[in-house]
């Protein structure tokens, strides 16, 4: 049988960028070696001077199909995912409609999903108030883990958890080993916006306090069921302390931060532009050079993008109004690139740029020995990437169903040039070249 052979001057290979051959039999990396001899019938594949790592993995994204397919849907969700080198999405349970909180729910998500996927998929289960009796029937059926509210998602489809249905769900999920994420808000009071087209009165509606406060509770319940708790979209860098000091104690916690908490400065951040409303929200630079740090120690394990897209109707770009505007940013297409630019400004290395956003994430959907790294045994999902070249963010390029994101006109640098699932290019030089997405379930 014939082999396929990347060759690579730059490959990302744990910690490592060097030389290697990346030997692929049956979608498998059959080895990863340093030199070769190749027969004639094998295909070989030469990266030249671009970078060759590990598909990027995102565990946060809303694909809201079936139900809100208007908003986004698995067709235009996993083609930009795939242009963007993200060869595995896992989708959370809402914004679709119905919400993945029940088997039926779960099998009419399966459905939908069915021949339109550009990437591989997981999916989260839906842990609401009165649904603890769906938590090992989800779990049956394949979910990989499941993902609560604090406050408000949103959605009136999905309500949010208060400590007591935390205690009666939290002992069933720590039983099967699965990751329980958690939106960390904790809505002590309302705070009101004389202005509500602006933005810095936005910022002050949602103070790290109501974070900080929810971390505390996860944390608190973490340690007394030893139930693994991931905290999604950390934006508050007041939790970083005691984050630390729990993971010091050996909990089950892990945490990620977004690529906008990152990116942008609320400093910069003009009135009237709800494309940048998200909750929580983004914070001032002080404060987002200190998550910077966090993930830098491995405080903050990876990031995601919360992918998170609605119609500009429901972004209500017309009148401005923060207070009306849906909280979600777009931006799947662009998770490498975002960071790799701001990162790459900070002298930091491709290899940490591909922990953050492959070897992590695979750890927390449980598949670290299949996806996330080049080697041998491992899917052979793999991105040729040239981290050297930059592109001009605009909306003929962008492949999510809605055109709107704060980094439309963005000057960002890493351009993917070829992706491959299982072996097989399925992505080259922006041209989509087929689907070869699978369904990912929970063995």
């Amino acid at each position: 049988m014939s082999l396929t052979i990347i060759k690579s001057r730059k490959a990302v290979i744990g910690n490592e960028v060097k030389e290697a051959f990346v030997v692929i039999k049956n979608g498998i990396i059959a080895d990863v070696l340093s030199s070769i001899d190749y027969n004639v019938d094998d295909k070989l594949i030469d990266a030249g001077d671009a970078i060759l790592m590990p598909g990027i993995i995102d565990p946060h994204v809303h694909i809201n199909e079936p139900g809100r397919t208007e908003w986004e849907g698995f067709e235009t969700a996993t083609k930009a995912a795939i242009s963007g080198g993200i060869t595995t999405v896992v989708d959370m349970p809402l914004n679709s409609s119905p919400v993945t909180t029940t088997v039926k729910n779960f099998e009419e998500k399966i459905s939908a999903a069915q021949d339109q996927l550009y990437t591989n998929c997981g999916f989260w289960g839906g842990l609401v108030p009165g649904n603890e009796q769906e938590i090992e029937p989800l779990i049956g059926n394949g979910v990989l883990g499941f993902k609560a509210f604090l406050t408000h998602s949103g959605i009136d489809e999905f309500p949010n958890v208060t400590e007591e249905d935390l205690r009666k769900t939290m002992p069933l999920i720590a039983r099967h080993g699965l990751p329980l994420l958690v939106h960390c808000e904790l809505t002590s009071n309302e705070f009101g916006q004389n202005n509500p087209r602006s933005y810095q009165q936005y910022l002050a509606s949602r103070p790290k306090e109501w974070e900080d406060n929810a971390i505390a509770l996860i944390i608190r319940l973490c340690e007394e069921y030893n139930c693994p708790v991931h905290i999604v979209h950390l934006s508050s860098a007041n939790s970083i302390e005691q984050i630390k000091k729990a993971k010091e104690r050996g909990l089950p916690l892990t945490v990620e931060t977004a690529q906008h908490y990152l990116y942008f400065n609320a400093e910069k951040i003009q009135d009237r532009r709800t494309e940048f409303k998200c909750a929580p929200p983004i914070r001032e630079k002080e404060n987002n050079e200190k998550l910077w740090l966090a993930l830098k120690e491995g405080i903050i394990d990876f990031v995601a993008t919360d992918h998170s897209p609605a119609p500009p109707i429901l972004k209500e770009t017309s009148s401005g109004d923060f207070r009306k505007a849906w909280g979600g940013i777009a931006s799947l297409q662009f998770a490498l690139p975002v960071l790799w630019t701001a990162a790459m400004q900070r002298g930091i290395v491709i290899t940490e740029v591909s922990k953050w956003l492959s070897i992590n994430p695979s750890k927390l959907i449980r598949l670290e020995n299949r996806k996330g790294q080049i080697a041998r045994g491992c899917d052979a999902d793999l991105i040729i990437v040239n981290t050297e070249k930059s592109f001009e963010v605009k909306e003929d390029t962008i492949l999510h169903k809605h055109k709107l994101t704060p980094y439309l006109h963005e000057r960002l640098y890493g351009v993917v040039e070829s992706v491959f699932l299982n072996g097989e290019k399925v992505f080259e030089a922006s041209s989509l070249l087929q689907k070869k997405g699978t369904i990912i379930l929970r063995q």
